[in-house]
């Protein structure tokens, strides 16, 4: 493996010797390398298997104010690559916020964040696991019908190379498996999922957890009413809570923040989240879906309070954003080929101190939300509308399943009014625990 690294970094390291040689004032190269291998089996049959590969070689280059990238495959030649890069940068626009990661901020001694698993599962293993998830889920009283099971391996790596003098590479590793079944017949019918997913094949669930889950949940949905309309108190499972944690990602991002399209341009240092409430982001945390021992320009990001108390406290930043809003980088660039933007690691709701279980037990009437439809939230102006199913709470208990509802509110509000439990599953690269959030509108009978 460092064998091969090694080779990806001469790479890279004559493209940015060539690039300087043919006149850019400063340059880094990149090399993405992903391979990845997948089943999916349905009904007891394999029905398709996929293998992709590549490495994607991403020269940047500045002349003066003035930048320009190119991206192409390993053989390209270094010089003629740059050359086109610095005949794409004389002719671009000046943008006075562009140009490489401050030297002071280049990391010497990255973290070891134990990203990279060397077991390397086979098409037998990952066929065997596969039909054991979709075995699993079958198996469970109810269920009538598969969606499929799916198991899947890969590996991803960057080189980094810039003309500061950072040379820094990583590899990690991931494993997924995931089921989907159905329950019921006819107009009757429900499907629902389960999947895992970790950096090291240890980690992951075992197969026959992941198929009976996805079993469990769709039988349990079976029969389900349409709400009454009003205003309610909805506690929302971990699965779709991300996606809130998600929004707020989003609006915390220095990019939106500096091209003003985010609600919460404005709200540096204001209060959005009750008290004792605390929203963190962590590049460090070892085996995280979202660690990296450097950002896309080589700077070692360091852990961050988003969210400090009910209060925002960071933004998520890169060198060119930072600049931008005055600030200093604090490690978020995210390399994407020729593509540099601000983005979250392992991004964090943190957990609060009632269980879910008192917290559906403290509701007399309210809403269990397990999944979301649609894509009716605006980040801009923080207006929220969501289809949504789950089971109504009456008397602390989940009562019934219910479908066919909408969900509205506006961010502000939902942060505001939010409630975590102790809950919180970090192995996803945004988490959340399950959130009570109060006085949402819902649209239903």
């Amino acid at each position: 493996m460092e064998c091969a690294a090694q080779g990806l970094i001469d790479k890279a390291s004559a493209l940015v010797d060539a690039a300087r040689r043919v006149g850019a004032d400063e340059a880094d190269a990149v090399v993405i390398h992903a391979h990845a291998y997948s089943i999916n089996v349905r009904l007891g049959k394999v029905e398709a298997t996929e293998f992709s590969a590549s490495d994607i070689l991403s020269l940047r280059v500045f002349i003066g104010k003035r930048m320009a990238s190119v991206s192409a495959n390993m053989t390209t030649e270094p010089e003629m690559l740059a050359i086109r890069a610095i005949t794409m940068a004389k002719v671009s626009p000046e943008n006075p916020f562009e140009g490489l990661a401050d030297s002071c901020q280049l990391i010497d001694n990255p973290h070891c964040l134990d990203l990279f698993d060397s077991f390397q599962p086979d098409s037998t293993r990952l066929t065997e696991d596969a039909l054991a998830i979709e075995s699993a889920a079958l198996d469970v009283c109810g269920v009538t019908n598969s969606g499929g099971a799916g198991t899947s391996y890969g590996i991803g790596g960057l080189v980094l190379v810039t003309s500061r003098g950072f040379c820094g590479h990583y590899m990690s590793s991931r494993f997924e498996r995931s089921c989907s079944v159905i329950a019921g017949e006819g107009t009757s019918m429900e499907c629902d999922y389960d999947s895992s997913s970790s950096l090291h094949f240890a980690d992951m669930k075992p197969c026959e957890i992941v198929g009976r889950c996805a079993g469990e949940r769709v039988v349990r949905r079976l029969g389900p009413r349409q709400a009454e309309t009003g205003v309610i108190n909805a506690i929302f499972d971990p699965r779709v809570a991300r996606s809130i944690a998600a929004h707020l990602s989003a609006m915390v991002n220095g990019l939106s923040v500096a091209r003003k399209t985010s609600l919460l341009r404005g709200y540096m240092g204001k209060r959005i989240m009750q008290p004792g409430i605390n929203v963190t982001d962590n590049p460090l945390r070892k085996r995280g879906h979202g660690s990296r021992p450097f950002d896309g320009e080589g700077i070692g990001g360091i852990p961050l309070d988003i969210v400090k108390d009910g209060i925002v406290n960071n933004w998520l930043l890169s060198s060119s954003t930072a600049r931008e809003l005055g600030l200093k980088s604090n490690g978020r660039a995210m390399r994407s080929s020729s593509v540099i933007s601000p983005a979250c690691t392992n991004f964090a709701i943190e957990p609060g101190r009632i269980s879910p279980e008192d917290m559906i037990a403290n509701l007399s009437n309210g809403f269990y939300v397990t999944e979301l439809f649609g894509h009716g939230v605006d980040l801009v102006t923080g207006q929220y509308s969501r289809g949504a199913s789950g089971f109504w709470i009456k008397d602390g208990v989940l009562a019934y399943p219910v479908s066919e509802v909408t969900l509205a509110s506006d961010l502000l509000h939902m942060f505001a009014h939010l409630t975590p439990a102790d809950d919180l599953d970090r192995c996803y690269s945004i988490a959340s625990p399950t959130l009570l959030i109060e006085g949402i509108t819902l649209a239903g009978k």
